[in-house]
């Protein structure tokens, strides 16, 4: 008797083994283990923005557009926590795609905006925040592409004869993939404003006042 279930366990291993189940299993957990690389990047960068946004406010502290705009868009990252078991929800991908992407953004006038502020492009911190930062966004850059390549490779099997049948039987399905859609809004400069109305026609144009000094 008990060889005769040994047998039948070993034919259904054999089974789902031929049918592409095994191979199924082992793109989730690599879909699984690539997102997991892609939200810790993410979650480095969100660490890293508060002692940016405190170094930057000690010497442009009258940029308070720009650095709440920074800080809210970071709040509204960090508000979507998307999990391995909801990678099958299209619409909480996308989300959690918008809501970096507006980080994304509002880093950059951030960084836009330091250019008018020598003091603190000069100042140690600053350009070791910053140069992490930088280090962080090519790490996104690196671990989307791993998880996109994932993605990529799981789906194709979910959608291919004979494994596709598999999949639908053991409720494997295409899973949601970073998108281009707005690439080339992420890839524009931003539009940097310093709240000063527009120079009346035939106004000389005005030097931007020097920053404050560091307090003593």
């Amino acid at each position: 008797m008990r060889a005769l279930r040994f047998a039948l366990v070993a034919a259904v291993g054999l089974a789902l083994g031929g049918c592409g189940y095994n191979s199924l299993q082992q793109q989730d957990e690599g879909v699984k283990a690539a997102w997991s690389e892609v939200v810790n990047q993410y979650q480095r960068r969100a660490d890293l923005i508060p002692n940016l946004v405190n170094t930057v406010k000690g010497y442009a502290a009258q940029e308070q557009k720009v650095l709440i705009g920074v800080t809210e868009a970071r709040a509204r990252a960090s508000s979507i926590q998307l999990t391995p078991e909801l990678l099958n929800n299209p619409k909480a991908f996308a989300q959690f795609q918008e809501a970096q992407g507006q980080l994304t953004q509002a880093l950059k006038s951030l960084f836009a905006v330091s250019e008018a502020y020598p003091q603190l492009k000069s100042d140690a911190n600053f350009r070791d925040l910053q140069a992490q930062l930088e280090g962080t966004e090519n790490r996104i850059t690196v671990a989307r592409n791993r998880y996109i390549d994932a993605v990529r490779g799981f789906n194709t099997m979910v959608r291919s004869f004979p494994t596709n049948l598999t999949a639908k039987l053991f409720s494997f399905e295409v899973k949601p993939n970073f998108t281009v859609a707005n690439e080339a809004a992420i890839a524009a400069p931003p539009t940097v404003s310093f709240d000063t109305a527009p120079p009346a026609p035939g106004t000389p144009p005005q030097t931007a006042p020097a920053p404050p000094p560091p307090a003593r």
